[in-house]
């Protein structure tokens, strides 16, 4: 049984849902809005948070924001009822574990909190993967990709993988590993993005008892736990500059200091790190360090975006199909040309991790052996009308469009951004003036 956190401001679907989970054995607690579940989470364990995108007084990612400020690690779902894949994509860059778009199919809720409640801690994890799982793209430029991997694998250079959220960056990292020296050492994966900037020092180096309020026991870093083998930090650009110094520390003397103590521990550690934004630019505006860039940029590898990675998109969807199969029990062989048509043309911004999803969901949407297009997204045949309409400019409802997102954007400027006078002025009410920001892409 799991305790799991529902925000959604419809209660009539929110009491459909507590219904619905609590007759499949979990322990639900609703809120209809953020500053609730805030209070709701600093008073209470939650294993899962299923939270509605857009809510009464903010949006869902405010919530992961709040909890990562908190050092917590719950897996969070985002509901959402926008045809616009784009919103849950960037809840997922953002650091969500999960999307579903409503109206919600009880197998595919049922599926998604599974996976969710079944992952690691979001902070660190020993990853290990079988074979099976894997998979290498065959195109041009993934011979290059693999190229650069098999060239420096081997060394014991300091690694930046660069590239968008959802291209594999910690598959990347965990090649390099697997066809180093360290091979039979620990493969140590932290994503700082999870991290608080109080608790991202413990985790990396440990603390001893009484180093600060709450550390109630001596605990070992994780460049302790990593010790002989690789450090994967993912989304190193989020450290603070106060970690930042430190880390440079950890990699010039090869020594660490627990938190509270005086204390000097030796580690030999291989460091990789990814980003999906530009360090270089960080660098620039102060944010991180320069000293540490240089150390840290021994060797980059730039990951292409699933859309310009060609023919292994198909390789990718085979791939994930068998997984699939394999995992709900189903038996799907073939996919429509229709449906094959949609996933070939859709650009995959959530790149290979929103692929996996839609594939997963389209496998268990499908009885029979050969996928529909039926299970596959709404937002996605919209999201390919779209950039269809896009490079037509006789297209009529595309005209209207441009028209309207100039429109909705002038008036912001003019009320300075405030939402309830703009909707107002629109004639439209606030939670229709957001699902059009974000479909438009205004912040």
């Amino acid at each position: 049984m799991a305790r799991i956190l529902i925000l959604e401001d419809d209660t009539t679907f929110a009491q459909l849902l507590e219904g619905f989970l609590t007759k499949n054995g979990h322990n639900i607690t609703l809120v209809t809005h953020i500053k609730q579940s805030f209070k709701a989470i600093e008073r209470q364990d939650f294993d899962l948070l299923l939270i509605d995108y857009r809510l009464p007084d903010g949006v869902g990612l405010d919530v992961l924001s709040h909890i990562r400020e908190l050092g917590l690690a719950i897996p969070l779902i985002i509901m959402t009822s926008f045809n616009d894949v784009r919103t849950a994509v960037k809840s997922m860059q953002m650091g969500a574990f999960d999307y579903i778009t409503k109206p919600v199919n009880p197998d595919e809720l049922l599926m998604v909190i599974k996976n969710s409640l079944t992952k690691k801690d979001a902070a660190t994890a020993e990853i290990q993967v079988t074979e099976s799982d894997l998979i290498r793209g065959k195109s041009a430029i993934a011979d290059r990709l693999y190229e650069h991997i098999a060239l420096v694998a081997p060394t014991d250079m300091s690694v930046i993988i660069q590239g968008e959220s959802g291209t594999g960056k910690e598959f990347a990292a965990r090649t390099l590993h697997q066809e180093s020296k360290r091979a039979d050492k620990p493969f140590v994966a932290i994503d700082c993005g999870a991290l608080s900037k109080d608790l991202a020092a413990s985790e990396l180096f440990g603390h001893i008892k009484g180093a600060f309020t709450g550390a109630l026991n001596d605990k070992k870093g994780q460049f302790e736990a990593a010790d002989g083998g690789t450090l994967f930090l993912d989304e190193v650009g989020n450290l603070s500059y106060e970690v930042q110094i430190k880390l440079l520390r950890a990699l010039q003397e090869r020594v660490i200091q627990p938190l509270g103590s005086t204390k000097q521990i030796p580690v030999n550690v291989r460091i990789i790190t990814a980003t999906n934004d530009d360090l270089a630019g960080s660098m620039q505006h102060g944010e991180f360090r320069e000293d540490l860039y240089h150390r840290l940029n021994e060797f980059k590898i730039q990951l292409p975006p699933l859309r310009d990675r060609g023919s292994d998109i198909e390789l990718f969807i085979n791939h994930f199909i068998q997984l699939s199969n394999r995992d709900l029990g189903r038996n799907v062989k073939n996919i429509s040309a229709e449906a094959k048509s949609l996933l070939l043309n859709y650009d995959w911004p959530g790149n290979l991790r929103e692929l996996s999803n839609v594939i997963k969901r389209m496998v268990l949407l499908t009885p029979g052996e050969t996928a529909q297009i039926t299970a596959l997204p709404d937002e996605m045949t919209i999201a390919v009308q779209q950039q269809t309409s896009a490079g037509n400019p006789s297209d009529l409802k595309a005209l209207n469009e441009q028209n309207e997102k100039a429109l909705i954007a002038e008036t912001l400027i003019k009320v300075k951004h405030n939402k309830s006078k703009a909707a107002k002025i629109l004639n439209i009410d606030r939670k229709t003036l957001y699902a059009k920001m974000e479909r438009y892409g205004i912040e």
